[in-house]
């Protein structure tokens, strides 16, 4: 459970940490402030995925559904730092989809935790199958790291892209292209 007074404390600490005055004016409401930002963009920390994903309707006859350009914001869990990037989440439903606003607030769920890349594909994709029962579904995100933008390597611009392919879309090529054909500008 979030617990804002330590979140609080623990900025207090880190700004006398830091060398600042956590009294000085300007920072006398910044551990209010920096507390209620943590609120919101760790919020998917307590947040089930199969919650969005349960709204489903028939669709017997659809074949590949794709949702592309899903802007996302997240935490690296090495540095606190932000990524930012898009989703393109595809999934090849078995007698059912999801509603579309459902995949957008899937992504949300995994993003709004301290995050790997990496883990935030994986997870993502094993949502989709496991509460859409899908018969195949990949997952591509790229991002660009500040961690690597701000500090360390210091190269704005540079994406990080991970993918993760789950049912008929393991082994398959021709899935695999169209997927990527599919999500290029």
């Amino acid at each position: 459970m979030f617990d804002k007074e330590k979140v609080m404390d623990a900025v207090k600490l880190f700004l006398e940490g830091i060398g600042e005055d956590p009294t000085r004016e300007g920072l006398l409401e910044t551990p209010a402030r920096v507390a209620r930002m943590c609120e919101d963009i760790f919020g998917g920390m307590n947040e089930d995925p199969k919650v969005h994903l349960s709204k489903q309707f028939p669709a017997p006859d659809s074949e590949l559904v794709i949702e592309r350009d899903i802007v996302f914001y997240s935490m690296c869990e090495h540095h606190l730092l932000p990524f930012f990037g898009k989703a393109h989440v595809a999934y090849i439903p078995d007698g059912k989809v999801v509603g579309l606003s459902k995949i957008p607030r899937t992504v949300e769920v995994f993003a709004r935790r301290p995050q790997l890349q990496e883990q935030m594909t994986v997870q993502i994709a094993d949502a989709v199958e496991a509460h859409l029962n899908a018969k195949g579904v990949m997952v591509m995100i790229e991002a660009e790291h500040t961690c690597m933008t701000m500090r360390g390597v210091k190269k704005p611009g540079v994406k990080t892209v991970t993918s993760a392919t789950r049912g008929l879309f393991v082994d398959n090529p021709d899935r695999q292209r169209m997927f990527l054909e599919m999500i290029k500008d």
